[in-house]
């Protein structure tokens, strides 16, 4: 059984920096090591503002910045891009730890992280990437305004006892209720940093906005005493060292309850790593290895937990900035994680100083960019069903929850899929003239001419429970009963049990009648079925036939025997 596992992970797991480090030079180094202390930087407000928004601890954010982030880069199946907490999580991660508790938290990134593995030794990478475009603006869209929602507090400096409900339209209710105590030099403060970390890039695009305005707004209230919130004052001293790595324990009511979570960690996870990693081979040329992907996230997020971290992924406006600095291979994304390890030892204790609403204002950015509003509104320029797909996904994720929304936007996926699917699929009745085989589908050809007493049933598309009702809706629409019936089967990639069995019925039907029955064309995949659930044996090994023009043939045969 090892050596199977063994064998299974060979085949689907190729890391990138082993196929990277094949050429690498200096020059190389150098690119990647100048991307990197830039991405490090970058990451650094970041990681400390996904970490508090997500109901931990500043250091957590950090921490997963660092493993995960070096992790991802060694083991992901992208030559570019950089792990670390991203926006997407930080409301799935606040319910679980508002619920289980941090220890919950650890525990659910871990059966992530395996389930992550299992998703990628399953080869399910090329399935997951491509998730219909309005369910991932759906979910994106959502988390934004979610995201949103959760800093006003720290915005506006708003002074409340207790804590925010956690419900959105009750948590929009107390901040009504209490913006009498906003805090003007936090709003300020917030406003400031929103300003500059849109319209710094204009001034520099090597340095990053968030930390001008982090380093700008944590001097002002240093040295001038504001009256504001900061890191600090809420949460202490922020420790410059690593917890030695700890092993929960779980019980089966613990897991139970926390496999819903630990699947929408996964999928979250999934889905965001690999849409970063297509993005990042669309700015630069390469083709990343979705499933060694999901295995490196997978093993990235059992890891990190251990180490007090949090869930992890890939975070497509850092990969961005990889890019846009000359990132060449994983060795920018390790040095990334090497700095701000560095940071975290010799500078962590001054983060204390930084002001809570820099990071609200920081964290509003964030949730501008993932808003996706362009798209969101070009949506609806699309079909009726893509409207509703993508509206019933934002409001779950928004007024509901993220585990429903994810559940359900599978759902809706599948729903999509199979809609699609039936509308290209049918079933045609000819009885006067058919098309030859030997023609592309595209041209007009040669048209065979149907003998009087033969019927050409031709399904066109995938032949499953989709369109099983098809088959009799047909079946309905026959004038006169032929003496032999056609079922041709060139244009059916695949068939599935309740296509088989639907199929099967209808030629018991037809032989039943005294009607001869005759196949056409299978493909060999096809083709297989049909032998192995005894199809090919109902109808006579001599009545299947390789194409139209030797089935019209045999069908001759049959009359002329019969006079």
């Amino acid at each position: 059984m090892t050596k199977l596992i063994l064998s299974r992970i060979s085949d689907v797991f190729h890391p990138k920096i082993l196929t990277t480090l094949k050429d690498y030079n200096r020059q190389t180094f150098i690119s990647d090591l100048i991307a990197g202390i830039i991405v490090g930087i970058v990451a650094l407000p970041l990681a400390i503002a996904f970490g508090i928004a997500s109901g931990v601890s500043p250091e957590k954010g950090l921490i997963t910045a660092i493993v995960a982030g070096f992790l991802i880069s060694a083991l992901g199946g992208s030559r570019v891009q950089i792990g670390g907490p991203t926006g997407a999580f930080i409301v799935i991660v606040y319910g679980i730890v508002e619920r289980f508790g941090v220890e919950g938290l650890v525990i659910a990134t871990i059966m992530a992280g395996f389930m992550l593995v299992g998703m990628g030794l399953l080869q399910l990478g090329t399935i997951i990437k491509f998730m219909p475009y309005p369910i991932v603006v759906g979910f994106t869209s959502g988390i934004a305004v979610v995201i949103f929602s959760s800093q006003i507090k720290d915005f506006f400096g708003i002074s409340t006892e207790g804590n925010v409900p956690a419900d959105f339209i009750e948590k929009w209710r107390f901040y009504f209720s209490h913006f009498d105590s906003v805090n003007l030099y936090a709003l300020l403060l917030g406003l400031f940093t929103v300003l500059v970390s849109m319209y710094w890039p204009r001034i520099n695009k090597q340095v990053p906005g968030t930390l001008i305005a982090l380093l700008i707004t944590t001097a002002a209230v240093t040295l001038f005493n504001l009256p504001v919130e900061t890191i600090g004052s809420r949460f202490g001293e922020i420790p410059n060292t690593f917890n030695a790595p700890e092993i929960p324990l779980i019980g089966f009511d613990t897991f139970r309850l926390l496999l819903a979570p630990a699947f929408t960690i996964a999928m979250l996870g999934a889905i965001e790593s690999l849409l970063s990693a297509m993005i990042a081979d669309g700015a630069t040329g390469g083709k990343h290895r979705s499933n060694t992907e999901l295995i490196g996230q997978g093993i990235a997020n059992i890891v990190t937990p251990l180490f007090g971290g949090i869930p992890a992924t890939g975070a497509i406006a850092r990969t961005m900035t990889n890019i846009r600095n000359g990132g060449k291979t994983p060795v920018a994304g390790i040095i990334h994680a090497a700095v701000l390890l560095l940071i975290l030892l010799f500078f962590g204790k001054w983060a204390k100083l930084i002001p809570m609403s820099t990071l609200a204002g920081i964290l509003v950015v964030v949730s501008y960019n993932m808003s996706e509003w362009r798209s969101f509104k070009n949506l609806f320029r699309n079909d009726r069903s893509e409207v509703a797909v993508l509206l019933t996904t934002f409001f779950l994720t928004v007024i509901i929850d993220l585990t429903v929304a994810i559940q359900f936007g599978l759902l809706l996926a599948v729903l999509l899929f199979l809609k699609r699917v039936i509308e290209t699929s049918d079933i045609e009745i000819l009885n006067k003239e058919v098309e030859d085989e030997n023609i592309d589908f595209a041209d007009e050809g040669e048209q065979l001419a149907i003998p009087q007493g033969v019927e050409v049933f031709e399904i066109r598309g995938a032949f499953f429970f989709g369109i099983a009702n098809k088959f009799e809706e047909a079946e309905r629409n026959v004038i006169s009963q032929p003496e032999i019936r056609i079922i041709r089967l060139r244009r059916v990639p695949f068939i599935d049990s309740t296509g088989l069995n639907n199929l099967k019925s209808f030629i018991l039907r037809s032989t039943g009648k005294g009607i001869t029955v005759l196949l056409s064309g299978a493909a060999p995949q096809v083709s297989k079925a049909l032998e192995k659930n005894g199809i090919d044996a109902i109808v006579g090994k001599d009545n299947v036939c390789v194409d139209i023009a030797a089935a019209l043939q045999r069908a001759l045969e049959l009359q002329n025997r019969k006079k």
